[in-house]
């Protein structure tokens, strides 16, 4: 639902919804080099070498009589102690407690326009044409009420410490000092006692959440309680080493729970534990199917942010002008998913038909990109558990090529290529995201060979990037932690960036411009090898990225991957969407659809070069319904989807022939330390076949 393209980036802090539960640490020991990348993590104010913090806990655990083990485990759950250098979260929360405070000022006052790019998500000039842009903006939700207290823990906690709240938003010492505090005072208002049982707080641990309701908080004391029962360990991207030791003698000690009210509603499809609703988008805002009955398969889930508080996302889907919805909403807190679309119907989300009709869509509430963007780990957490039970409910494979951001959602046609969403933005942790889904990154630095399938893993580390804001001409410069490493003509720093036909003249750091990043977890044939540096085929183009001893890609099992490069000499034409051919609506009722058979003119696979399928060869089909069961139509000929550049597409399966991938690049397999670079320079001259 994020802006259609650079419309949401230059905040201060623009936080919305219940902010309770922060953190992504940054993954990675090293970012990509390249002259607009930081070469590491900024000190942060209260963040020194070894293990000082753990002393802070230490030393506010026995200060505020809160177990050090409950202390800990709430940091870790909600920042896995982070401190993100005193920045805010999507949800306007801090440092490592995740105390958050949002004020009037830090709210930006959206645009027409930009309201305007989060609705019209059919993707189908069928329904397009209907969409009244003037009647949906005069239907648009409410601001977001700065007085709720839920949005200033962060001041309630430094009134309690007697600090300024500078100094708690920005020191990771005073806000492990405030985050104690105020769960002291949580808990004598529970108990009117501060037990020295871990377990007899966790009436206090389940209301640090800040959920808006029992089964939300509840929801995150069982995960805080887990980290304290299994134990918890890790080094921090300051250089933190902390560990949460493992007691398996506690036992959380929480009042009986409620019964639920009644309610019409339909039973939200989630997994168990998870909490879950369902609050119904409104039906003209998705088209009522049998999904994934008679062929009208599900093989996507796709990632967005909302780019506007929780309630304003429903509020927006269950506006009947607004012509957008989602299946799901995560809470920018964990502690709630919303389903607004069964599952069975295709959602208007990603403004592309072919993608709608057999994807789910899941929010998030967050921001895709500005100063300090981070999304909090109960929301990382609740989002996976119910991705997991959507991809073992509809089989969809747990890798990048099924499930993927809306960034990598094509334009349908020409017209829309520019304008594509990039939402959830740079500063989604796609590494720790898909860890928790349980997918395997693979084993990295193995030497490389031309022909190659490779998954790229950039780390999550900081690099530089801006934003044009074009309202304002006001550019933004970033240096946080970002899911993708830049990409170069040449194999060099000082190389030029490739470009885009679509995006016109944009600097390389802008945020928006896809054209020179590559992205964490998508699988690329490797084109060349030369010293440190990694060639792939990326949008038509041979594209570098630094990659010492193949330290930012994993080889794929040459079994595994199918490899497609264009049949014949001539180049093939790339597609936007899968449609049947025009004689396949004869005889349906449904009318051929407009520019019905028309590729993305800008693109192409050049007959040298070879792509990987992003997933099995389907038959282009086109689903003509509405608040009834409509009408599938389906075609003769058959679409792969490809992994194109950074975002997915499609070419004909007439079009493309299958080739073998090649195998390991050096027949000693991976030579660990110093031997591995000169191992493979040597193999890789003494074999100029395998180039």
């Amino acid at each position: 639902m994020s802006s259609r393209r650079q419309g949401n980036a230059t905040r201060k802090l623009v936080a919305y919804g219940v902010a309770g539960a922060v953190a992504v640490t940054a993954m990675g020991p090293v970012a990509v080099a390249a002259p607009r990348a930081a070469g590491a993590v900024a000190d942060g104010a209260g963040r020194s070498a070894g293990s000082s913090l753990q002393s802070r806990f230490a030393d506010a655990a026995k200060e505020f009589k809160v177990p050090q083990s409950v202390l800990m485990a709430v940091s870790y759950r909600q920042t896995r102690w982070e401190d993100h250098g005193g920045k805010p979260s999507t949800s306007g929360a801090y440092n490592v407690m995740g105390l958050t405070r949002v004020t009037p000022a830090d709210l930006e006052r959206p645009g027409d326009q930009e309201r305007l790019a989060h609705l019209d998500m059919s993707g189908d000039p069928a329904v397009m044409k209907r969409f009244d842009a003037r009647r949906a903006l005069a239907a648009a939700a409410p601001g977001v009420d700065t007085g709720d207290p839920r949005l200033h823990t962060l001041d309630a906690a430094a009134r309690l410490v007697g600090k300024p709240v500078d100094a708690v938003r920005e020191d990771a010492g005073q806000s492990v000092r405030a985050g104690a505090a105020l769960l002291a005072q949580y808990q004598r208002a529970a108990t009117g006692s501060l037990p020295t049982d871990p377990g007899a707080w966790y009436p206090a641990v389940a209301r640090f959440s800040q959920a808006t309701d029992a089964k939300g908080a509840d929801l995150f004391a069982r995960r805080v309680f887990d980290s304290v029962r299994s134990g918890e360990s890790r080094v921090t991207a300051g250089g933190q080493r902390l560990t949460l030791p493992a007691d398996r003698t506690v036992e959380p000690l929480k009042a009986a729970p409620t019964a639920p009210s009644g309610s019409a509603a339909p039973a939200p499809e989630c997994p168990a534990g998870l909490a879950c609703d369902f609050q119904p988008a409104d039906p003209n805002n998705y088209n009522v199917a049998n999904r994934p009955d008679n062929g009208f398969d599900i093989r996507q889930i796709v990632i967005h942010d909302t780019e506007t508080s929780y309630q304003n996302a429903v509020n927006t889907f269950q506006n009947p002008t607004s012509s957008a919805s989602a299946h799901y909403i995560v809470k920018d807190d964990g502690s709630l998913v919303t389903q607004l679309v069964a599952t069975k119907d295709e959602s208007y989300h990603a403004g592309n038909k072919t993608v709608n009709m057999h994807a789910l869509g899941v929010e998030h509430v967050g921001f895709a990109m500005k100063a300090g963007s981070w999304y909090g780990e109960p929301l990382y957490e609740s989002s996976a558990a119910l991705v997991k039970y959507l991809a073992d409910r509809f089989g969809i494979p747990l890798d990048r090529e099924h499930i993927i951001g809306h960034d990598e959602v094509p334009g349908p046609l020409d017209a829309y290529v520019a304008g594509q969403h990039w939402d959830p933005g740079p500063f989604w942790d796609w590494n720790h995201y898909m860890s928790l889904l349980g997918a395997d990154a693979g084993d990295t630095g193995q030497p490389l060979t031309a022909g190659q399938v490779v998954k790229v893993v950039p780390p999550f580390s900081p690099q530089t990037t801006t934003y044009l804001d074009p309202a304002t001409k006001v550019r933004a410069t970033f240096d946080e932690p970002v899911n993708f490493g830049y990409l170069y003509t040449s194999p060099s720093a000082d190389g030029a960036p490739p470009a885009d036909p679509y995006l016109g003249s944009q600097l390389a750091t802008e945020g928006p411009n896809w054209a020179d990043k590559v992205v964490a977890g998508g699988q690329y044939v490797v084109a060349d090898r030369q010293d440190d540096w990694t060639a792939i085929w990326y949008g038509g183009q041979k594209a570098w990225f630094y990659n010492p001893d193949g330290r930012y890609t994993a080889v794929v099992d040459p079994a595994a991957p199918v490899v497609l490069k264009a049949r014949g000499t001539g180049p093939v034409p790339v597609y936007g969407r899968s449609y049947p051919e025009d004689s396949a609506y004869a005889g349906t009722g449904v009318p051929v659809q407009g520019s019905n058979s028309a590729s993305l003119t800008k693109y192409s696979i050049p007959a040298d070069q070879a792509y990987v399928a992003a997933g099995a060869p389907v038959a282009g089909d086109y689903y003509f319904g509405g608040t009834k069961l409509g009408t599938l139509v389906k075609g003769a000929q058959t679409f792969y989807p490809i992994r194109y550049n950074h975002r997915i597409a499609w070419v004909k399966a007439a079009d493309v022939e299958q080739i073998t991938p090649a195998g390991p690049s050096c027949p000693w397999g991976k030579v660990p330390g110093m031997f591995a670079h000169s191992t493979q320079n040597w193999w890789w001259t003494a074999h100029p076949a395998a180039r």
